[in-house]
């Protein structure tokens, strides 16, 4: 399988322990989690923002008042894939910490998870979809060496 080629802008906003995020985060690694998910080529940034500006963000574009662990934010997806994915780093900590998995791994489940969003994968519209999504979550996650995220 031909990896595709990604574009990728990748921020870290206003974190009181952002050298945590930032080593679970190295550039090489968000864009390898990335290629492996993608369908086509890609320009995508991806966005470590805290609690306060995760939680504007669902609120504002979601309805839902709460800091989620990632957003998706999709503009385009052929014939290049054009996202935004946010993911919330207070969030993503507590679930890691309460998962008992390593920052790293679960940043990198929330990445392929946010990607597949960003090219039209949806878990909220049914069973047989949600199967479908997960079932190929474990495949490239199996592909970066990772473990099934889901047990």
């Amino acid at each position: 399988m031909a990896l595709h080629q990604l574009s990728l802008s990748l921020q870290f906003g206003h974190l009181t322990d952002a050298s945590t995020h930032r080593a679970a985060l190295p550039r090489h690694k968000v864009v390898r989690c990335i290629r492996h998910a993608l369908e086509a080529d890609a320009e995508i940034t991806v966005r470590i923002v805290d609690a306060e500006e995760g939680q504007a963000l669902n609120r504002d574009y979601r309805g839902k008042d709460y800091a989620t662990n990632v957003l998706t934010f999709d503009y385009a997806s052929e014939p290049m894939v054009m996202a935004d994915l946010v993911l919330c780093a207070p969030v993503v900590a507590a679930e890691a910490k309460q998962l008992r998995k390593p920052l790293a791994d679960h940043y990198a489940h929330l990445l392929v998870h946010g990607t597949l969003h960003a090219q039209g994968w949806d878990h909220e519209t049914g069973d047989e979809d949600a199967e479908a999504m997960e079932a190929r979550e474990i495949e490239i996650l199996a592909g970066l060496g990772l473990k099934n995220p889901y047990r």
